[in-house]
């Protein structure tokens, strides 16, 4: 089965209101009047992280890519559990956890507890988080509430985490910024919780902001179109041609803030307007010269 197929599969299992349909990357559970945010994120070598990758680096993407998550509900982290495979190889695990220590702290989240399993010789090094948080007053943002008339807006810059791991890929480990967007992306949490007040819907990039964005339009229920030369690339990205911007929009790992509110909003974070919901279904793109075809390839899809 394929990824979306398996989890289409799912949604006829996970029936609880707190699931949200499984169309978003978070649950939202209420006890006795607390509700709580949880979400679960597995990486995988050679899937989520390269074999020369550094165990420190691993363990901090492990522990930001959960928190992300949390970031696009503007939710408040108040601890993880971890599970983690075993290889074998006692000092990749001492480094990893020195690692674990450090993002944990950086970000000031509790290690509660989880599982190790001991791996098959020759197995990728297998990971899984589960982080657990408490919701903003107002509610978590969904995904699924964009507004036909309201605007997409993405935080911070796209395609940096992208060039990293070409660059990574192809033997080199310069420059430095953008081998750490890929490596050590970092959760806008501040940035999320002061969100969420003012977005319809919110969700983080994490497969790429064409495919991610898509994901949003269809679990709203409209139509999205996206201008491409708005799309902000780092300042080190100096092609700035439309082969370059659908590169950097479909490459992922970005971990950016992706929501949609009132195209007149006064935002309390800096983010740039990138397009626009209206009544209908799917996605267009165009850029200064016109329409743009839609790439074969919108974004990262396990096959």
């Amino acid at each position: 089965m394929t990824e979306t197929s398996f989890i289409e599969a799912l949604r006829a299992i996970a029936t609880h209101d707190a699931a949200r349909g499984l169309i978003d990357d978070a649950a939202v559970l209420e006890i006795g009047g607390t509700r709580l945010v949880l979400t679960h994120d597995m990486i995988v070598e050679h899937v989520h992280f390269l074999p020369g990758d550094p165990p420190a680096d691993v363990a901090w993407k492990l522990v930001a890519v959960n928190l992300s998550d949390l970031a696009a509900k503007g939710a408040t982290p108040v601890g993880v559990l971890m599970g983690y495979g075993l290889t074998g190889d006692e000092g990749w695990d001492a480094a990893f956890l020195d690692g674990l220590k450090a993002v944990l702290a950086e970000f000031k989240v509790p290690l509660l507890g989880g599982d190790t399993v001991r791996l098959p010789a020759q197995s990728p090094r297998t990971f899984g988080l589960t982080a657990l948080a408490l919701a903003p007053t107002g509610g978590a943002p969904s995904r699924s509430d964009a507004r036909a008339g309201d605007a997409l807006y993405v935080t911070g810059t796209i395609g940096n985490a992208g060039r990293g791991l070409a660059l990574l890929q192809a033997g080199q480990a310069q420059p430095e910024d953008a081998i750490a967007a890929y490596r050590r992306p970092i959760p806008l949490l501040a940035e999320g919780r002061a969100l969420a007040p003012f977005v319809h819907a919110m969700m983080d990039v994490s497969d790429g902001l064409l495919i991610d964005a898509a994901r949003m339009a269809g679990a709203s229920g409209l139509a999205l179109s996206i201008d491409l030369n708005a799309v902000p690339l780092p300042d080190s990205m100096t092609d700035n041609n439309r082969a370059t911007r659908i590169a950097a929009a479909t490459a992922g790992d970005d971990y950016q803030l992706l929501f949609a509110a009132p195209a007149d909003a006064t935002l309390p974070v800096p983010a740039t307007r990138i397009g626009s919901f209206a009544a209908g279904s799917g996605l267009t793109l165009f850029d200064k010269d016109g329409p743009v075809p839609l790439p074969a390839r919108l974004g990262y899809l396990h096959a």
